[in-house]
């Protein structure tokens, strides 16, 4: 039995009742999951961001998770101020901008702002370095050893370019 047919000039079906209540329903879970997802990304980044800033340098990744957190852990405890120091540094680049815009435009105020830039970076990979020696020596030989491994097959990769 063959169907009928419709009408090519028919108004459309109404839409099932409620269907508008969905449909914003899904919009907003999907806004909310959206935005738990960039959170929790975020937060790993900036964990990610926050070891590899304390001057842990390249090893950062051949880390376990476990030494990972113990050494922010301990550079935490070591530099309480790591956020007093942020905002200084962000004050030292946005002093830095302008004194780059100034005119006349002053060598010696850049270079000032430059020195105490590397003072600050220094500081912060001296501290580091003095925390991975310190943890590298509570490391079992077997653990050193790996730690090695995990270093070599990532400059084997960053050869290769993967």
């Amino acid at each position: 039995m063959a169907e009928p047919e419709t009408p090519k000039d028919a108004a459309p079906a109404p839409s099932a009742p409620g269907g508008r209540w969905k449909t914003w329903a899904l919009v907003v879970s999907l806004a909310v999951n959206l935005f738990v997802g960039a959170a929790i990304l975020g937060a790993g980044l900036r964990h990610h961001r926050e070891v590899r800033d304390v001057g842990f340098g390249p090893f950062t990744e051949a880390l376990t998770r476990e030494d990972r957190r113990a050494l922010r852990d301990a550079f935490m405890a070591a530099a309480p101020d790591a956020g007093a120091r942020r905002r200084e540094a962000a004050e030292n680049v946005a002093q830095l901008a302008a004194a780059l815009r100034a005119e006349p435009w002053d060598a010696a105020t850049v270079e000032a702002l430059l020195v105490r830039q590397g003072s600050r970076a220094e500081e912060r990979f001296a501290l580091g370095r003095r925390l991975f020696l310190e943890r590298l020596a509570q490391m079992t030989p077997e653990a050193r050893a790996a730690l090695a491994d995990r270093i070599e097959r990532m400059l084997t990769r960053d050869r290769k370019g993967g």
